[in-house]
């Protein structure tokens, strides 16, 4: 017998680290396998082999992708020796729908963060950021220093509420605070509420050739005057992604640009909801009717004496704005938004509730509705792309092909009667054949249905059709268990827009 004795490559999420460094073209990692690289070591190796050939891989590996991390997270040695001991110290724990790591936390903060916090906020991490989940009732609920869970005398964190509240979401049936999540999601359709963003990206496209990147990077057309300034907001998970991407195309394409990064110093707030418009129209200085504001369109406007971006936008499928504000005026705005916004039953809202109020209206998520092996055509978002313009753009001659070839699969959501929850990866049997399996699931309050949204194809390989998925009778397994779905090609809740364009009944 013969004992072995090394040391161990635990990652800060327990995946690997593969792709091209972002800080040296051409420099590629295969590395960080967390003592399963027998098992990893064929596939990701063909992954990575082809990754290198043709500059991304065949496979979607965004969740193995170096540039998930944030670059001010992999330099600090905090960050990494703590989330790599909790990511070894739950090696073999179950994996739950709702968990947070405990490691390595309040390392990105937003303006908002304090006063959240003292308002019940129990926070998610993403991308080192804190950001709202949802708000707790019963008092506050801080995330405290890591503890190790109590290893190398280190005191272990007791009466830790946070902790607490985690451990009781350890479950695959519906949280304890489901009735809780259903409230901000019902305020939010009924009245108004205010959801922190603070942590999406915001980056500015700068340069002489700043239209000309706009044009290939970008599917759809956003050719406005003058042209060569454009605002991005991104949302936070992706943004070290994004930015990489974005400056790796410029280095391509022989761009003249500059890409800056303005995320730290601003903060970002939603306002959505039927009364959205009347909270707002007594903090901003401007018409904020239909017609002086259309939908998708954003004006600099002074909010409470602070100059603000307001958008009008949403990811929820209500009237609302963004209001994208300096970091030093970030919590005068706030204070008079809510002020304003007393009488009309104004809350503060978290994303559990943009999860279940998004996929409600069919707003796609990265890296769940969407995928870099998914295109805009499968994921039903044909209407993002000029493809009636003779602009070219990054991939435009793979739509095209595709759009003349058919597609071989789509996206479409499903409902289903009984109250169960589901979380996504759920199969999707047509006709009693597996055809696909869920993305994303939630559920939905206003429409009071268990939803999701997955991508089928079809057995025979050919194309999907409207009549493939009108014609079929769809079930969904759920831990053994089958549903009977019903199949939409649209969105089962306002799906003709409706109540973004403030048209309420």
């Amino acid at each position: 017998k013969k004992v072995v004795k090394y040391r161990e490559s635990f990652t800060a999420d327990h995946k690997p680290l593969m792709g091209e460094a972002p800080e040296v073209r051409g420099f590629f990692l295969g590395c960080g396998f967390n003592s399963a690289g027998m098992m990893l070591g064929g596939g990701c190796g063909r992954e990575l082999a082809h990754w290198i050939i043709h500059g991304r891989p065949e496979k979607d590996m965004y969740g193995y992708d170096i540039r998930r991390f944030h670059n001010s997270l992999t330099d600090n040695k905090r960050w990494i020796r703590e989330r790599s001991h909790e990511s070894y110290a739950k090696n073999y724990s179950v994996v739950f729908p709702f968990d947070e790591p405990l490691a390595s936390r309040n390392m990105r903060k937003d303006p908002f963060h304090q006063v959240l916090m003292e308002q019940g906020c129990v926070f998610q991490e993403r991308h080192g950021w804190e950001r709202p989940g949802w708000f707790n009732k019963d008092g506050l609920a801080p995330v405290k220093d890591y503890d190790y869970y109590g290893a190398y005398d280190t005191g272990k964190n007791v009466n830790y509420k946070y902790n607490e509240l985690l451990g009781k979401e350890y479950t695959f049936d519906f949280p304890p605070h489901h009735d809780v999540i259903k409230s901000e999601c019902l305020s939010c359709r009924h009245g108004v509420a205010v959801f922190d963003m603070s942590y999406f990206g915001k980056f500015y496209l700068t340069g002489p050739d700043a239209k000309k990147a706009a044009d290939w990077l970008f599917t759809a057309d956003v050719n406005k005057k003058p042209g060569d300034v454009y605002y991005l907001a991104i949302g936070g998970a992706v943004a070290e992604h994004n930015w990489n991407h974005i400056r790796t195309v410029f280095q391509d394409q022989g761009f003249r640009c500059q890409l800056t990064d303005h995320s730290e110093n601003m903060g970002m707030i939603s306002i959505q909801g039927p009364k959205s418009r009347e909270v707002l129209q007594e903090v901003l200085d401007r018409d904020l009717s239909n017609e002086a504001f259309p939908f998708s369109t954003h004006k600099v406007v002074n909010a409470a004496g602070h100059q603000v971006r307001a958008m009008r936008l949403s990811f929820v499928g209500e009237l609302g704005w963004e209001l994208h504000i300096p970091k030093d005026s970030c919590l005068p705005v706030y204070q008079a938004v809510m002020a304003a916004g007393v009488k009309h039953g104004i809350i503060n809202s978290g994303y559990r509730a943009i999860d279940s109020l998004s996929i409600e209206k069919g707003y796609r998520h990265w890296h769940a509705d969407l995928r870099p092996d998914d295109t805009p055509l499968e994921a039903g978002l044909a209407f993002t792309c000029k493809l009636k313009s003779s602009i070219p753009f990054q991939g435009r001659d793979r739509l095209e092909k595709q759009k003349k070839e058919g597609l071989k699969r789509r996206i479409v959501c499903f409902t289903i009667d009984e109250k169960v929850p589901m979380f996504g990866l759920e199969a999707i049997f047509r006709n009693g054949v597996p055809v696909g399996n869920l993305r994303r699931a939630d559920y939905g309050f206003f429409i009071d249905k268990t939803m999701g949204y997955g991508y089928i194809r079809s057995p025979d390989g050919g194309v999907v059709s409207a009549d493939f998925i009108k014609s079929g009778e769809f079930t969904l397994e759920r831990m053994g268990v089958t549903y009977k779905a019903k199949a939409h090609l649209k969105s089962p809740f306002d799906h003709e827009n409706k109540r973004v364009k403030g048209i309420y009944v």
